[in-house]
């Protein structure tokens, strides 16, 4: 799995799960601020990366800001893509074929535009993480992805015991 499916994957599952730990303060039944619960992934994200890799104080002030820079650019094109293919889904009119036609295009070429993306910062990224930090990124990256959902799953069944 290469960086572009790894950051997809991680967009689908941040849009899957619903909760995260820690997120509610004092009313469980409160729904988490969504704003919150992404800049709360987001930090929790920054911590494990900063450890995988070994990041210096120097690294993550240089680091995250470009990071976070592409990690917004693919979710905003991965939001349009979503939007799109839900506004086909949720249609009460026939959908014509040049419709789903378009739909099912953006999203086949939307790989492609994140690829693109991870391209564009991956000079940027080079300039400040080692080769060998830059090699273990992906490998990071996967390593949280399964947290993730290593997390949820557990999550998932203690609410299933209740």
């Amino acid at each position: 799995m290469n960086f572009k499916h790894i950051t997809y994957l991680l967009l689908g599952l941040t849009l899957l799960i619903t909760s995260a730990p820690g997120i509610y303060a004092q009313d469980n039944k409160r729904k988490p601020d969504r704003k919150e619960w992404f800049r709360q992934m987001r930090q929790f994200k920054h911590k494990f990366l900063v450890k995988e890799l070994s990041l210096t104080q120097q690294q993550q002030d240089d680091f995250f800001p470009v990071y976070d820079s592409m990690q917004e650019e693919i979710e905003k094109l991965q939001r349009a893509t979503n939007q799109t293919c839900r506004k086909i889904s949720r249609s009460e009119k026939a959908v014509s074929d040049a419709d789903y036609l378009h739909a099912a295009r953006q999203a086949t070429e939307l790989k492609a535009r994140e690829g693109a993306i991870e391209e564009m910062y991956f000079d940027k990224f080079s300039q400040v993480l080692t080769p060998k930090q830059m090699f273990q990124l992906h490998a990071a990256e996967r390593k949280f992805t399964r947290e993730i959902m290593r997390q949820h799953s557990k999550m998932a069944k203690r609410k299933n015991n209740k």
